[in-house]
């Protein structure tokens, strides 16, 4: 379950009678179907082996990493332990049973499987980047960049592990070398199809001649907070058009109005070379110093901004605090297990007196507005463009660590975000504000996805943000 940038076997199609093959060639043979997505198959063959010799270990491991791809990563962990407890475990059982500690939170075994796996073999880098993952999870921030090295030094084109490197070194204020280390990120297998096929090269932030594309990759969050570098982009070159989604058309716009954007491939002009938005703060050679904030530098539409202010007027009391919240992000993050929480969880927001509540929810969590004491938009809020101008008119925004955040931080609205214990890397660690955003204030979680502490505390800021604003 973590990532290997070997060749993978062919997937082969078994012959008729194939449940006379041998028990470790029918393994071979399920785990290669696992690999290959054949998820059915593979299920099929280890429920046969399971039938035929009851309680084989390596089944049930196979069963595990079927549950796995399947997002059941409790019953795979039931099914890997199981496993494990059968007899004859690898290496790679513990590593992936360290995964799914992980994933479920369960930190101090996740560390044991993850010691576990490396000494059976301390041959094997994603050994030691699987231990790295653990000990971020653990804030153990010196620990998971020896570990991330560790890995890198037994396989120098490990990309994943080269980006972890790059994310702790990040959130460790370690500029330099985390910026140089996340140029690995487009190595990872899968994600270079995100960028063009082109024979263009990428820039060197050298001064340009000819036409520069910039990319707006990654998610909403990094397109807003990576704009900001556009100012030192058009010093070098007076010739940039931009690919985005379609969906941040209108909030590229507000901040680029001037700078034409395309939404595929096949419709951008010829360029000289292109660079990915997150790519910018190398090449700009940024340190905590030197980050560029010119905050504004998102601003709503103002007609539109309007228009929602006198909606918000008619609707919301007079007298009161309008705080907008959010409390889900998106849910194919793959940390948004422990950074989206149930809107109920939030109540005691709803409760400090002298606050009107405004979802600015969307996607599959916008439901839980339903009932709930709350200014529930959903079904009004029709792009980002509708969330700039109803943020336009709040007096604070308060929410996980989402788009939103960096949309109202960047407008330079008051801005609250609940962080992860082990939160993403532009959060760095510790700090409560932002190098990033001014006007953030950045609240973290005392221990993994324990909000009955964290929001009682955000609740009685809140009371306070009140008090000082009445």
């Amino acid at each position: 379950m973590t990532p290997d940038d070997q060749n993978r076997p062919a997937t082969r199609t078994l012959p008729p009678g194939h449940v006379s093959l041998p028990a470790g060639e029918l393994l071979v043979v399920a785990s290669e179907y696992v690999e290959a997505g054949r998820i059915d198959a593979a299920e099929r063959l280890a429920d046969h082996m399971l039938r035929s010799i009851p309680g084989i270990g390596q089944a049930m491991q196979v069963k595990g990493l079927i549950a796995y791809k399947r997002g059941r990563h409790a019953e795979a962990a039931n099914l890997i332990e199981a496993g494990i407890a059968a007899g004859a475990a690898t290496h790679t059982d513990w590593r992936n049973l360290s995964e799914l500690y992980r994933l479920l939170m369960r930190l101090d075994e996740a560390l044991t499987a993850a010691r576990r796996a490396l000494s059976l073999n301390a041959a094997d880098p994603l050994n030691f980047f699987n231990l790295s993952m653990a000990l971020y999870e653990r804030m153990d921030i010196d620990g998971s960049i020896a570990a991330a090295r560790s890995a890198i030094d037994l396989r120098p084109n490990l990309p994943e592990a080269r980006m972890k490197l790059a994310q702790v070194l990040l959130a460790k204020g370690e500029f330099a070398e985390g910026w140089e280390q996340y140029e690995w990120r487009y190595k990872i297998p899968g994600a270079a199809a995100l960028m063009p096929s082109t024979d263009q090269p990428q820039w060197d932030g050298q001064p340009l001649a000819g036409p520069l594309l910039l990319i707006g990759d990654q998610g909403y969050g990094d397109v807003v907070q990576f704009m900001r570098y556009l100012p030192w982009v058009l010093g070098k070159t007076s010739q940039v058009v931009i690919a985005t989604s379609t969906e941040m058309h209108g909030v590229v716009a507000q901040m680029a109005p001037d700078i034409v954007q395309y939404h595929k491939w096949e419709d951008i002009p010829a360029y000289a070379a292109y660079c990915p938005l997150s790519g910018l703060p190398r090449l700009h050679g940024t340190t905590l110093d030197t980050i560029p904030i010119q905050i504004p530098y998102l601003r709503a539409d103002p007609v539109l901004a309007a228009d929602w202010k006198a909606r918000l007027d008619a609707r919301l009391p007079a007298g009161k605090m309008r705080v907008g919240i959010a409390w889900a992000g998106r849910p194919t993050h793959n940390n948004d297990i422990n950074r989206t929480t149930a809107l109920e969880n939030f109540r005691a927001f709803a409760e400090v007196p002298g606050v009107a509540l405004v979802s600015l929810q969307k996607g599959p969590g916008a439901v839980q507005a339903e009932g709930f004491p709350i200014l529930n938009l959903d079904a009004e809020i029709q792009t980002f463009e509708d969330t700039l101008a109803i943020i336009d008119g709040l007096d604070l925004v308060l929410a996980v660590d989402t788009s939103i955040i960096h949309m109202a931080a960047a407008m330079g609205k008051p801005t609250w975000v609940m962080l992860p214990f082990a939160p993403d890397f532009r959060w760095m660690t510790e700090r409560h504000d932002s190098p990033w955003y001014p006007t953030l204030r950045l609240f973290r979680h005392p221990a993994p996805r324990r909000w009955d502490v964290l929001v009682p505390q955000v609740a009685e800021a809140l009371a306070e943000f009140v008090k000082a604003g009445s």
